[in-house]
């Protein structure tokens, strides 16, 4: 089973040469429902955790709006399971029992929002886990082989309002034994913080910068219609008039999980990001994103996800959303490391 990300509709270096200097490589990583092991790189599959290394908890603070219930595991993932059988057909009457207890009918006026104090450590979920020699483009650590990461799933108000996580890097060969049975929190807040297990069909592609990374006579060279009017058909006629736009959705950034490449900004303009402890420029790490493409990105999905697609009920995943995962109202966290030493703190931004 293989993901090919079709060619851009045209090479952009071919009419804007001073971008070819610009280029990175970046790694999607087109996740798939399955059961990955431990020797797998995956996305919410099991970790090649040592059996005699204390799994890791977050000792918070974590608040949650007592009108939004916290998610037992079991009932989500039963939830899902239910969804996912049914697809096609009703429900039964024990699996809409099932559903009204898991997600009991909201009832109006709904009563006023107050942050709760949750106490305790959280035990982290896997959220990905992923080898060098799956991943072209994961640098790690002299002697290592392996980035896990992990993540608690809980909003960090007021500084975080998404999952914080925990970046481990380790050399495979050196874990003899394997954690059978880590712990699990016993609850997430929402739903989108539980990672749905996919394997992980890796592709290497070529990306371009964003728009906002660009510098303004570059930006400007982009909005010269007359060079893109060269590139004929291969420009789509609803970008006639923002040409810039059709760039920046089609020809620089993928979407979707991928380790490396460039950011797409968004949510906020460019925020630099500088490592904590030495202030070098850190390098983008990995991408989270809550969808693989989106309505306007469409010419980045895979070829052979391009079939006509059944619609999804609501909550189980899609083809779009293979992971279950939801960041925020659907945006992305990235996570940075620091070039200089993987010893300093990573950072992680929303997207």
């Amino acid at each position: 089973m293989t993901r090919t990300t079709p060619p851009r509709p045209l090479d952009v270096t071919a009419l804007f040469p001073q971008l070819a200097p610009l280029a990175r490589t970046a790694t999607r990583l087109h996740p798939v429902p399955a059961s990955p092991s431990p020797r797998h790189s995956s996305v919410g599959g099991p970790l090649l955790w040592p059996a005699d290394e204390p799994w890791p908890h977050c000792e918070g603070p974590h608040e949650w709006y007592g009108t939004d219930p916290l998610m037992p595991l079991a009932d989500l993932r039963l939830l899902r399971r239910i969804r996912a059988a049914a697809q096609g057909r009703d429900f039964t009457p024990q699996e809409r029992e099932t559903l009204a207890r898991i997600e009991p009918p909201s009832t109006y006026p709904r009563p006023k929002p107050s942050l709760r104090p949750y106490d305790g450590s959280i035990a982290l979920l896997p959220l990905a886990q992923l080898y060098t020699r799956d991943i072209p483009d994961l640098r790690t650590p002299a002697g290592t082989d392996l980035l896990q990461v992990l993540w608690c799933p809980f909003d960090h108000p007021p500084k975080s309002y998404m999952p914080r996580t925990v970046l481990f890097w380790r050399s495979a060969a050196e874990v003899t034994s394997v954690l059978a049975a880590p712990p699990e929190p016993p609850a997430v807040q929402y739903q989108g913080y539980l990672p749905e297990p996919c394997l992980l069909l890796p592709e290497q592609i070529t990306e371009y910068p964003h728009p906002s990374d660009l510098s303004p006579d570059i930006l400007s060279l982009l909005d010269d219609r007359g060079r893109w009017e060269s590139a004929g058909d291969a420009v789509d006629s609803r970008y006639a008039s923002y040409p810039a736009e059709f760039y920046g959705i089609n020809l620089s950034v993928a979407p979707g999980w991928k380790v490396g490449g460039w950011v797409s900004w968004g949510l906020t303009d460019p925020i630099p990001q500088s490592c904590p402890t030495c202030d070098t420029e850190m390098n983008p790490l990995l991408t989270i994103p809550s969808h693989e493409w989106g309505s306007s990105d469409r010419s980045w999905i895979p070829y052979e996800l391009q079939e006509p697609m059944i619609p999804a009920r609501g909550g189980e995943p899609r083809p779009a959303q293979p992971a279950a995962i939801q960041i925020g109202r659907g945006y992305k966290q990235q996570l940075y490391v620091c070039p200089a030493s993987p010893e300093h703190p990573h950072t992680e931004l929303m997207q």
